[in-house]
C-alpha cells in the first residue's frame, strides 16, 4: 500500500470520532428539551450544566479532527 493511501485511510478513520460527538450533542440537547418539558422551573439550575456538557462533547470532536489532519498532513 502507498503512504499516502495510508494517510488518507487513517484520516478517515480519526474522523470517526466526530460521529459519536454529533450523536452525543444530540443526546445532551435532548435529554435538556425532555428535562425543561417535564419540569420549566428548573432552568435556571440545569442551564449551566447543559453548557459544560455540550462544550466537553465537542472538545472530543475537536481533538478527532485534530488527528485526522495531524494524521494527514504529517
Amino acid at each position: 500500500m502507498d503512504a499516502s493511501a495510508a494517510k488518507f485511510i487513517g484520516a478517515g478513520l480519526a474522523a470517526i470520532g466526530m460521529i459519536g460527538a454529533g450523536i452525543g450533542v444530540g443526546n445532551v440537547w435532548a435529554s435538556y428539551i425532555t428535562a425543561l418539558s417535564r419540569n420549566p422551573a428548573s432552568k435556571a439550575e440545569i442551564g449551566a450544566n447543559i453548557w459544560i456538557g455540550f462544550a466537553v462533547t465537542e472538545a472530543i470532536a475537536l481533538f478527532a479532527l485534530i488527528v485526522a489532519l495531524i494524521a494527514l498532513f504529517a
